[in-house]
């Protein structure tokens, strides 16, 4: 395994050479290698000129450098995307934090049991230099109104020792270029809801006038910062369609209107086919016998995995929509299926629906949720990677043509077929406003109360289908019970 450790580097010459030192010198656990990825943002007092000389004496280091100074966060944005390492260990240049600490960050991740780790400055067990006390009450201040916000329970948010996992890591969107970075990197952990795993660490503080560059004024922007990534989902890098969809329509009320209509036709055994992270799922899940949360990307399956962990009807799975022997284990096992915001994203729609008629068991049911109205199509549906609307015979036909029953036809969210004009076709807009979004949600209660007195289509449409009775798909015979079972 490989740690890549991200030093941001700023105006450090007299201590940047024995920090570098000790953190190439630092203990690892046998079975994991480093490099160090360095970004010098922009100094001016020499530290360049080090770095270069100790670049060249050691391959372990890669160098980087700004060429405006733009701060830590965007030192450490640069440092992410140069990492090739499984985890990312995030390294001040300043002495403050003690490499040698490494294995006690590391042990967590090692034993796959956290995806990011925090050392904390206060727990107790290790040595910590007696530092002013209202510095201190900041600190911890600032991690209580966090731990508030995004309802984790740190003991050190602003810590600047933290190690996650790199491919998390990456795909998470860092948009803070000052100190912001620990606030909003905290925030967007817990609304990911990442298992993050403290532990405790020694701390050699430096004053101000030893060479601290924080001060009171980043505070006020760290409550900022907590709020505004409090307010906002940013929650994926780009170019993520399908996790720029979770931002747009993850939205909890919205979410259960969703639910409410889908209800009622769920039976005790369920597919969902792209289940994303778990939005759907956490809401229909209750007093099922059986649900396979099926899903093919490496991010949502984490996700999946860790809000289902200990939830014993509810299994986690990897099926690729477009790969019909991901289904075979699963062939005349359910009662119902999900197909929600799939079809769209598929070359060959049918081929998802046939692979998921053979899932069903006869007489059971597919429920079908697809954006509505071709001549919708727009920028919003290109940036979330939508190859198609689907116009409503288009979709009955879809579904006739593999042998299903369409028994009922809805709409959903007449209410928000407007603005998706607007944003979609007239502004030519790659997304619709976030705060236009919540303003949305807050408002769901009214919305689906009057959706049906609008005049024209829903930006979506449901519809539940039927496999006919006596109809059984066959099952390919080196699939054994078991395998079924557990998948």
């Amino acid at each position: 395994m490989l740690l890549s450790i991200l030093v941001p580097v700023f105006n450090e010459r007299t201590v940047v050479e024995r920090s570098l030192a000790q953190v190439l010198a630092a203990p690892l656990p046998p079975e994991v290698d480093r490099e160090v990825i360095i970004v010098d943002d922009c100094s001016t007092d020499g530290t360049w000129a080090i770095l270069q000389r100790l670049a060249e004496s050691d391959s372990r280091i890669r160098l980087y450098r700004h060429e405006v100074n733009q701060g830590k966060g965007a030192a450490v944005r640069t440092a992410i995307a140069k990492a090739t390492g499984d985890f990312c260990l995030v390294q001040d240049a300043d002495l403050e934090y003690d490499p040698f600490e490494y294995p006690k960050l590391l042990r967590p991740l090692l034993d796959g049991r956290a995806d990011a780790v925090f050392g904390s400055r206060y727990l107790a067990g290790d040595q910590m230099r007696v530092l002013p006390y209202w510095h201190s009450m900041i600190n911890k201040g600032l991690t209580v109104i966090s731990n508030m916000f995004c309802n984790l329970n740190l003991t050190d948010m602003e810590t600047c020792y933290k190690v996650f996992r790199t491919d998390l890591l990456k795909s998470i969107p860092i948009r803070s270029n000052r100190f912001g970075f620990e606030p909003e990197i905290t925030m967007k952990c817990g609304k990911r809801k990442l298992r993050i795993y403290e532990v405790p660490i020694s701390y050699h503080g430096r004053t101000y006038e030893e060479g601290k560059k924080i001060g009171w004024k980043d505070g006020v922007k760290a409550l900022a910062v907590i709020v505004h990534f409090w307010l906002i989902d940013d929650l994926y890098s780009e170019p993520y369609g399908r996790a720029f969809l979770n931002n747009l329509t993850g939205t909890p009320q919205y979410l259960s209107w969703i639910s409410q209509k889908l209800r009622p036709f769920v039976g005790d055994t369920i597919f969902e086919l792209g289940a994303g992270i778990g939005n759907i799922t956490g809401r229909l899940m209750g007093r099922r016998l059986r649900y396979i949360a099926a899903e093919r990307d490496p991010l949502y399956l984490h996700a999946l995995r860790n809000r289902f962990l200990r939830t014993p009807n509810v299994q986690v799975t990897r099926v690729d929509p477009g790969n019909d022997a991901d289904f075979e284990l699963w062939r005349n096992s359910f009662e119902t299926v999900l197909c929600l915001n799939i079809l769209e994203f598929e070359d060959h729609p049918e081929a998802v629906v046939r692979s998921l008629f053979s899932v069903l068991v006869p007489g059971g049911s597919m429920i079908v949720l697809v954006p509505q109205a071709p001549g919708l199509f727009g920028s919003i549906d290109q940036t979330l990677g939508h190859k198609r609307r689907f116009g409503r015979d288009e979709i009955r036909g879809l579904l006739q043509a593999e042998g299903f029953a369409v028994e009922r036809l809805s709409e959903l969210n007449r209410v928000g077929k407007p603005a998706w004009w607007v944003y979609g076709k007239l502004l030519g807009r790659t997304h619709i406003s976030k705060i236009t979004l919540k303003l949305f949600d807050k408002t769901v209660w009214l919305w689906r109360r009057i959706d049906a007195v609008f005049p024209w289509d829903g930006l979506s449409l449901i519809m539940v289908a039927r496999k006919p009775a006596g109809v059984e798909t066959d099952r390919p015979a080196t699939v054994h019970a078991d395998a079924i079972h557990h998948g």
